[in-house]
């Protein structure tokens, strides 16, 4: 079975038309200037936070190495998206090939996937350092910490890559017109000759899975952080520890309260626009936030982020 290049019939190989964000000209144009600035301060910021850890050798411990690799991660997520959506904005065809689309689409949800668990081995990082500072050393150890960056990858890769081969085979049949900036299973799974029940459901179940349990682990994670800094005698103690895991939290509330607006209900269930605003705001502004995210709420990236950009000055 060839992954992506299976056309089940002649009307597969023309693509599909990626409708977009419809408005004239003058707005795409306002709407390509828009994004292409935000991409690029995307870029700056997480690489800069790649670049702080790296340099800085204060930064060479587990919480900062998933940070960078966290940062690393978002830098091609964003990209599997905006690059393709600022041609969108110039073309007059907005056209996507068969094959271009579910490459997208593999790479988008594979990368978001890989977000979840990344997500997750941050809270249980922070949760060893709070709740278990004397045995954080021996059990968070290089090889511990390689080997969780390693499977975070490897099954964010892995998740859906089944549900993508079944929905590339699938007949689409009319217009072909996506009503969305990216490939998305909603908008495909509605250009189906058939309708997919199977497919869709599996597709819920697999989401549901993915949001829920990380998530709900990572809940549960910083009740029992909390219930251990509260314990904390020191005032400025607590405040460091609420520093350090404020910034975490505050990225997975902004990507898992996003994200589970679309992806607890069955795919096809939601309207355009509501499809377009909230897939824009986690895959596009999150990204974009995370770099200040953590660089504000954190004295020591703060610290380490001044002096690599005073030592390239």
């Amino acid at each position: 079975m060839n992954f992506f290049n299976t056309y089940n019939n002649s009307t597969n190989s023309a693509g599909f038309i990626l409708l977009g964000f419809p408005c004239s000209r003058e707005i795409q144009i306002l709407l390509f200037i828009l994004f292409f600035i935000i991409y690029i301060l995307t870029l700056l910021g997480n690489s800069s936070i790649i670049c702080a850890v790296f340099w800085d050798q204060h930064l060479h411990n587990p919480m900062y190495i998933l940070l960078a690799n966290f940062s690393f991660l978002e830098i091609w997520y964003v990209t599997s998206t905006v690059p393709n959506m600022l041609v969108n904005f110039l073309s007059r065809t907005k056209t996507i090939s068969f094959s271009g689309c579910f490459l997208q689409f593999y790479f988008f949800f594979s990368l978001g996937t890989t977000e979840c668990f990344f997500l997750a081995v941050m809270a249980y990082d922070r949760y060893l350092a709070i709740c278990q500072p004397l045995h954080y050393p021996t059990i968070m150890t290089r090889h511990l910490c390689t080997c969780l960056v390693v499977n975070c990858w490897v099954f964010g890769f892995l998740w859906f890559l089944v549900p993508i081969i079944f929905i590339s085979q699938l007949s689409f049949c009319g217009s072909k017109v996506i009503d969305h900036f990216l490939c998305d299973p909603g908008p495909l799974l509605a250009l189906t000759c058939t309708r997919a029940p199977l497919i869709e459901f599996t597709w819920t179940i697999l989401s549901s899975l993915l949001l829920f349990i990380p998530f709900t682990y990572i809940m549960g994670t910083y009740a029992l952080v909390l219930r251990a800094v509260l314990r904390v005698p020191s005032a400025v103690g607590r405040n460091k520890a609420f520093s350090t895991c404020g910034s975490h939290l505050a990225v997975v509330s902004l990507f898992y309260g996003s994200v589970m607006v679309m992806y607890v209900k069955p795919t096809s269930s939601h309207e355009a626009g509501t499809q377009k605003t909230v897939t824009l705001f986690y895959s596009v502004v999150t990204p974009f936030l995370n770099p200040l995210i953590y660089s504000l709420r954190n004295k020591k990236m703060k610290d380490a982020l001044k002096k690599f950009l005073y030592a390239k000055n």
